[in-house]
């Protein structure tokens, strides 16, 4: 879209008289048309017009340099986002695993527990038994060892 100044609003805005405006539109360093017996200015013009050749090239280079330094800190922020969510998916993987674990561990442990429970019951079991072919061991012997002192 291309935006029109007449000659006096150019000149306030650019500081310029209008000899020197008519000049550069002479020389079509400014674009310019006449209408209703006024000279009008293309805004945009302005700038190539105005401001010297090679500081004008220096401006285009600082806006690309800070256009490609948008753009690189754009893309490093969109992979420092994604290696976020690659981490936060990763530590949620690790806790599911560790949490699963520990639930196995867990359940080992009850197994064990029941295990050791039962393995006492039949330590107890064993040891009554033991215990009482003891005695037994102890009447028998005892009798015939009473037998054989009364015998001699």
């Amino acid at each position: 879209m291309q935006t029109w100044l007449n000659i006096g609003e150019f000149s306030k805005l650019t500081g310029k008289s209008k000899k020197e405006i008519i000049s550069l539109c002479k020389q079509k360093k400014l674009k310019c048309k006449k209408q209703d017996n006024d000279i009008y200015i293309e805004v945009e013009s302005m700038a190539k017009a105005l401001v010297p050749l090679p500081e004008l090239e220096i401006i285009e280079k600082e806006q690309s340099i800070a256009e490609k330094t948008i753009g690189m800190l754009l893309t490093l922020h969109e992979k420092v986002l994604m290696s976020k969510d690659e981490t936060i998916s990763a530590l949620k993987e690790e806790n599911q695993f560790l949490k699963e674990s520990i639930y196995s561990i867990q359940e080992d442990y009850e197994n064990q527990k029941k295990t050791i429970e039962r393995l006492q019951k039949q330590l107890e079991i064993c040891q009554e038994e033991l215990e009482f072919c003891r005695r037994k061991y102890k009447l028998m012997w005892g009798q015939v060892l009473k037998k054989e002192g009364k015998g001699e």
